[in-house]
């Protein structure tokens, strides 16, 4: 099935303008580029498919409960149209019920959520997607992904807990039950073919390696139009996006400002972002805050980027456009260049994941690599 371009029609209506993926300049962290930051409030991103996404977008996750409602009204009555959402979030229905106390029409929104883990066995697929549109109270979903290439096994339970149905518990009482039997080709087969219920106008991942992509397009030929990974300054990951941008795989930037749950420092507050700040600042004549340097920095090359916010002044400042010097993009990059740092590791989570995912140091340890199915 091939989603053409006149399914975003709306949202070419409302003024946005179309960057084209097969175009546009690959961030490189060995080398500087001559490229400015081309992020704007107005910018749609063509997917592979021609489905049209909104660069910027705003994040949900690791939003406190109740907050999430008035965050995302809020953000569509002052022109986001892009929201990201996950089951596992747990914070779907605010979702739903700030979209419809904006007043904003659901076919000007491009709303994507994500698979989560325990719904990866091919009998249960569809049904992790019929549960999301419920919880969004929407027939359909813009962007669908898989949200991370495990997959947890079903509780045995027919009326298990919803911490239970999330995080399946093994017999240790330590670490999440892991499915060893499904490879993320058979969830990718799954999603493959959502694609003709017309639920979904396109479909990702979200967190694949390399290794991981090119199990699902040997398997299918089939590459995810979308794959959304940690990425900011101190997780580069330069050879990921490289790959992506060579099978024209969309990469959508999260946690483009880090955040706080390793205990390291912000990296809103490094000197050398506060002073492109100040810089610009200087030269505009405007207040430009540390994240909307990052978020700058985050959306060179056409990466769209989903920062998640639930204040109201942040989450305008977000979205205010902010573009990069050359000097400017490569003095931010340095960061990561003797340094990385990846704040989502989930052998770190409790319950802990006994399986590498990103082949960190932390991850070396686990007793399980990722099922790939080829």
């Amino acid at each position: 099935m091939v989603l053409t371009a006149s399914l975003c029609q709306p949202l070419v209506r409302s003024g946005f303008h179309c960057l084209d993926n097969n175009h546009l300049p690959l961030p490189n962290a060995k080398h500087s580029i001559s490229v400015q930051s081309n992020m704007s409030d107005k910018a749609l991103i063509s997917l592979s498919n021609g489905v049209k996404m909104p660069q910027i977008g705003l994040g949900t996750w690791l939003s406190k409960p109740n907050e999430v409602k008035n965050a995302v009204t809020h953000a569509l009555k002052s022109g986001y149209r892009h929201i990201d959402c996950a089951k596992v979030y747990g914070n779907q229905g605010e979702v739903a019920d700030g979209i419809e106390a904006s007043g904003v029409n659901r076919e000007e929104i491009f709303i994507t959520s994500k698979l989560w883990n325990t719904w990866h066995h091919p009998s249960k697929v569809a049904e992790g997607l019929e549960d999301t549109l419920k919880e969004l109270k929407t027939d359909y979903l813009d962007l669908y992904l898989i949200h991370f290439p495990v997959s947890f096994a079903w509780p045995e339970s027919a009326k298990a807990a919803d911490s239970e149905l999330l995080f399946p518990l093994a017999e240790d009482g330590v670490h999440v039950k892991l499915d060893l039997q499904t490879s993320i080709v058979d969830t990718w087969k799954e999603m493959i073919k959502l694609l003709d219920t017309g639920k979904v106008k396109a479909i990702g991942v979200s967190n694949f390696e390399i290794e991981h992509l090119e199990a699902l397009n040997k398997a299918t030929g089939v590459a995810p139009t979308v794959n959304q990974i940690e990425r900011h300054p101190l997780c580069i990951q330069a050879d990921l996006v490289k790959y992506c941008n060579s099978k024209n795989i969309h990469v959508t930037a999260y946690s483009p400002l880090g955040n706080n749950l390793v205990g390291e420092t912000k990296i809103v507050d490094y000197p050398e972002v506060k002073e492109v700040a100040a810089k610009l600042s200087k030269l505009s004549g405007e207040t430009v805050d540390p994240a909307q340097v990052l978020i700058a920095w985050g959306a060179v090359g056409g990466i769209s980027v989903i920062p998640k916010s639930v204040t109201p002044t942040r989450i305008d400042s977000n979205f205010k456009q902010v573009k990069l010097s050359d000097e400017d993009f490569n003095k931010i990059t340095e960061l990561g260049k003797n340094k990385t740092v990846r704040y989502n590791v989930p052998v770190t989570y409790e319950p802990k994941w006994n399986v590498n995912v990103f082949n960190t140091e932390a991850e070396k340890s686990c007793a399980h690599g990722i099922v790939l199915g080829v």
